[in-house]
């Protein structure tokens, strides 16, 4: 059989309080047609379906709406699991009957020794899970880590291994060898600690959520499938896009997505992006790094005026902000307010007052020696 591996989508995902709505409809489009053209009998969602346990409803209409799609009107068989992101309870309203449609849905470690037989392949699907659960299920207070717990899981697991068959295990967590961005290290739930890669050999293939760039595991057999959307500035340089698994014979191939708006990285100084501005296509998330070192006035304001029609996520500074010195003189108490405020000015941003600004100034002091 021939399945789609995707994950991650955290739909209701905000990238720096811009709304991803238009982006993750785009990226599910694209998902769609690979899943036409390639004809394939299985879309395998490994976790993170949501950003948030508790998702906002216009999140649960759009998850509904891209579920209806998939499997009521295109027909095919869902193969899903919750992750670290998702409500397990929240998510699996509905189970019951999903499966009546092949819509096969676990968000409990006891649902995952029941395999899903769909043609060659039997599919275990494990929902993220942590030691605490492990040892609720089995009884046993010795599963202190998750290679314990994955060692008996996956040895029950065997136990249920059709002759003949084809075996996929779907499952969210951090598998040892893998490479992550601190933003994922910072999302990890529990600190949970690696799971040794050879615990899991017995299977023909891997399909993994939790980590969003799909090159973050090089193992035969076992992937990431990496997000649909880069959902941070770290990921601005990561390709995504979904796997494509065939059975018979094993083997994989990596189908790529485009993105709608894409997140731009510019690094320069204040005067060069604002005099000489890249030219960047509209609605594009732009995250600056400016190697400025002194206090820049109305820095943000400014610079969208420079990018009035791009999306201004974040600016950096890659060489921090220079110290101030200790002034070098001692401000004499018989200045006038206007001449004290003069002196700070050209003290802190190194440059003197406009006429306009003293005009200001002047006005403001008379306004308050009124009103008092």
């Amino acid at each position: 059989m021939r399945f789609l591996h995707t994950a991650d989508w955290h739909i209701g995902k905000q990238l720096h309080d811009y709304p991803l709505v238009t982006e993750q409809w785009d990226a599910f489009a694209q998902l769609v047609k690979i899943a036409q053209v390639q004809h394939v009998d299985a879309i395998v969602i490994a976790g993170d379906v949501y950003d948030r346990s508790m998702p906002s409803a216009q999140a649960v209409t759009m998850v509904n709406q891209m579920m209806r799609r998939l499997n009521l009107d295109l027909g095919y068989p869902l193969l899903v699991i919750s992750g670290n992101h998702d409500s397990a309870e929240r998510l699996g309203v509905g189970r019951s009957w999903f499966k009546d449609q092949h819509f096969y849905l676990n968000t409990q470690l006891s649902q995952a020794f029941t395999p899903v037989m769909i043609k060659d392949t039997q599919f275990f699907l494990l929902p993220y899970f942590t030691p605490h659960d492990a040892r609720q299920y089995f009884h046993d207070d010795t599963l202190k880590t998750m290679a314990q717990a994955m060692q008996r899981i996956v040895a029950q697991m065997q136990a249920q291994f059709v002759d003949g068959a084809h075996h996929v295990l779907v499952s969210h967590f951090f598998a040892s060898g893998s490479t992550r961005t601190a933003a994922e290290t910072a999302l990890e739930v529990g600190g949970l600690a690696a799971v040794p890669l050879d615990i899991m050999d017995c299977f023909d293939y891997v399909a993994l959520g939790h980590l969003h760039n799909y090159q973050a595991l090089h193992y035969p057999r076992m992937r990431y499938s990496g997000s649909l959307l880069k959902l941070s500035v770290a990921e601005a340089p990561q390709q995504k896009g979904v796997w494509i698994v065939d059975t018979d014979p094993m083997q994989m191939h990596f189908e790529p997505l485009q993105p709608l708006n894409d997140i731009k990285v510019l690094t320069g100084s204040f005067v060069e992006l604002t005099t000489q501005p890249p030219v960047l296509p509209n609605d594009a998330f732009v995250d600056i790094e400016l190697t400025d070192q002194q206090p820049i006035p109305d820095l943000m304001n400014r610079l969208r005026q420079t990018f009035p029609h791009q999306r201004l996520v974040a600016v950096h500074r890659q060489h921090g902000l220079q110290k101030l010195q200790p002034l070098d003189h001692h401000v004499t108490q018989h200045l006038s307010p206007v001449a004290l405020l003069a002196q700070f000015y050209d003290d802190v941003m190194q440059q003197p007052l406009t006429k306009a600004q003293q005009t200001l100034a002047i006005h403001s002091l008379e306004q308050m020696q009124k009103e008092k």
